[in-house]
């Protein structure tokens, strides 16, 4: 007997975004946390649009923008001698939320519906297990480490280890979200490749709560101070009392003595910690093991630059849900959970190389031995930190076994800019329709099959064959013209996780395999229609 649906190790973002995920559809999770608190240090400190649209698809994106840095706060990032000067070597103005919101309301264009969000990981972890803790479908238990688990043809038996005694809990999956020297990973065995223990820095937390008002530069992010060769890079928290510092210290004392040299001018500020940290570039040689997963940095590992750790790893916590709620609820063929290592490891291999192309650009402009030099190297290289909504948004699953494909390259899956389409395998842009309101709120968490324009075909007989699956479904009839011309067909379907899983001006010619293969019961489209399984078959796999 099952005592829960999922265990989910680590209580972390990812940890917590998968585990609410999971109960808005309906699954039973248990997570468990080997430390007795929520993170007391700030680690990620932006959430990026994919991760706030996830959060606004869990109804708590306004929350956790209350919690976050004030709305009005702009988001820019300066090159200065130091804090203290009037006049930045370079400064990239980036707009505050209520701009961003502002320019995304006056635009029909595929933009993404929600900007970023700065907060600070030790504000939004206790947020998210508030929330958390208030879904009945969900049992938290931290000071609950689980030490090791075994598998077999039904379900995950894991030991656990809490503050009074060991105890057992039976699952019929674990998800390992417990970071670099994931326990999970390590007992499946798998390995991590690419480039480890590349550098170490300290990073150390001030509480400065007068430093925000008295920078004469202005309001902003990110300061870079152009002093080498340590360059130090402060960072405001969401408070903006708080601040980061990350440098290259010897010793943990000195991170005080930077940070004074760094500010310039006389500001009372104390240190409130210090932790040394390895710069990695990894990712996991696989991403399943059975009824075994791991998500975030236990499936991959990158430098901070570009905000593309937590941010990945809410975005596998997405993917992975939904496969796991259909499986459980029985619609859900084999393809689909062996679809999550395809999919996600992919982009984690791809944003393991994005942020060490952002590290390489960061070394290159303070290699520049000219002020003149420096300022032109930062305005270029900056740029591909903080200007990477194609990276965040605009990712691709490319040859996935549960996305019908089309003819040719299509799209560039890589690029930093975000372009909006509906291309098989990329999620589905942004549209606000005639009465305001955005497409994306109309979704429900099943597929939508998406008519759009003047007169759509009947998708009477492909609406018969997607639900004879079991799975989830709603038609919704768009009639709008801006959202026929962004979504570029007659009828899109749309996944779960609102990624595009087949389009077209008609009906398929085989509706079947088209729902075999979205619902993961085809090895693929090729073989799917041509080998369509009976309705009878489909329908009792």
């Amino acid at each position: 007997m099952q005592d829960t649906q999922v265990l989910i190790v680590g209580a972390g973002p990812v940890g917590l975004t998968l585990a609410l995920d999971l109960a808005q559809r309906g699954v039973r999770a248990t997570l468990v946390e080997r430390n007795a608190t929520s993170i007391q240090l700030p680690k990620m400190e932006r959430c990026n649009v994919r991760t706030m649209e996830i959060f606004r698809r869990l109804g708590i994106a306004e929350t956790v923008r209350n919690a976050g840095l004030p709305r009005e706060s702009p988001m820019d990032v300066f090159l200065a001698d130091s804090m203290a000067s009037p006049d930045p070597i370079v400064h990239l103005p980036y707009p505050s939320v209520t701009e961003a919101k502002a320019t995304i309301a006056a635009n029909n264009d595929g933009r993404p519906l929600e900007p970023y969000q700065l907060i600070s990981q030790y504000t939004l972890e206790p947020l998210l297990r508030s929330i958390a803790e208030t879904r009945p479908e969900l049992t938290i238990r931290f000071s609950c480490e689980m030490t090791s688990f075994v598998q077999d043809a039904s379900g995950v038996t894991a030991t656990l280890n809490t503050d009074t005694g060991t105890d057992t809990i039976r699952a019929a999956y674990i998800v390992g979200c417990d970071g670099g020297a994931s326990t999970v990973r390590r007992q499946l065995g798998i390995a991590l490749s690419g480039q480890g223990r590349i550098r170490k820095l300290r990073q150390a937390l001030y509480y400065a709560p007068d430093l925000y008002e008295r920078i004469p530069m202005g309001k902003g992010r990110h300061y870079h101070i152009a002093r080498g060769p340590i360059f130090p890079f402060i960072i405001i928290q969401d408070s903006t009392k708080h601040w980061t510092l990350h440098a290259a210290a010897e010793t943990d004392a000195e991170m005080a003595d930077i940070f004074r040299d760094a500010l310039g001018m006389d500001v009372p500020f104390e240190m409130l910690s210090v932790n040394e940290w390895t710069q990695h570039l990894l990712c996991a040689d696989r991403y399943r093991d059975g009824r075994a997963f791991i998500c975030g940095d236990a499936a991959h590992l990158v430098i901070p630059t570009g905000g593309l750790g937590m941010n990945t790893g809410v975005g596998d916590a997405t993917d992975l849900s939904w496969k796991l709620a259909a499986t459980l609820a029985g619609w859900g063929g084999p393809a689909l959970l062996d679809s999550y290592e395809t999919e996600r490891r992919q982009i984690g291999l791809r944003n393991v190389r994005a942020s060490g192309a952002a590290m390489d650009g960061r070394t290159s402009w303070r290699a520049e031995t000219s002020r003149e030099a420096m300022a032109k190297a930062f305005d270029v290289e900056q740029r591909k930190v903080t200007e990477i909504a194609g990276i965040e948004a605009g990712y691709r699953y490319v040859g996935s076994p549960v996305v019908c494909g089309e003819p040719g390259d299509g799209p560039d899956p890589d690029n930093r800019a975000y372009v909006p389409t509906t291309w098989p395998g990329f999620r589905l842009p942004h549209v606000w329709l005639a009465d305001r309101t955005p497409m994306q709120d109309h979704l429900g968490f099943g597929y939508t099959l998406l008519q759009l324009g003047d007169a759509p075909p009947d998708t009477g007989a492909f609406e018969r064959e997607l639900r004879a699956t079991g799975a989830p479904l709603d038609v919704l009839r768009v009639p709008d013209p801006i959202a026929r011309e962004i979504y570029e067909r007659d009828l899109v379907l749309v996944r779960p996780d609102l990624h595009v899983a087949w389009r077209g001006n008609a009906v398929p010619a085989d509706p079947r395999a088209v729902a075999a293969t979205v619902t993961g019961r085809a090895p693929d489209y090729a073989a799917a229609a041509v080998n369509a399984p009976s309705r009878e078959a489909s329908s009792n796999a």
